[in-house]
């Protein structure tokens, strides 16, 4: 009777590994700091240039903050302009973040997809 059970037991565990590979039920992480402000603001204002998040909102090094987002599985998606005037200045090759949909998990994270 051992031995039946024993061989039982590796069937039940892929058929666990299976389920809980289901994204149905998982959340999106928590997100604290500057990355919690960086993923509001990219929410609420999409889409947001980079500049509005460094100058504006006194967020140093935002690309590293949309990054850290990115590793997390959200679906931040980023757009490079070829020209954008900010605040009177005509800047070039500037970066606007918006959310994708699914907003998370982004498409391919749990398969171990990149972008």
């Amino acid at each position: 009777m051992d031995s039946t059970n024993k061989k039982a037991a590796p069937g039940a565990t892929g058929a666990a590994q299976k389920i809980t590979s289901n994204n149905t039920n998982r959340k999106p992480p928590l997100v604290t700091g500057q990355c919690a402000q960086v993923l509001n603001l990219i929410d609420t204002l999409q889409p947001v240039v980079s500049f509005t998040l460094t100058v504006e909102h006194a967020i140093p090094k935002a690309a590293a903050r949309v990054h850290n987002l990115r590793a997390m599985g959200f679906n931040i998606l980023t757009t490079i302009h070829p020209t954008v005037v900010f605040r009177g200045v005509e800047r070039k090759n500037v970066a606007s973040y918006s959310l994708g949909t699914p907003s998370w998990p982004r498409p391919g994270f749990f398969d171990g997809g990149s972008d």
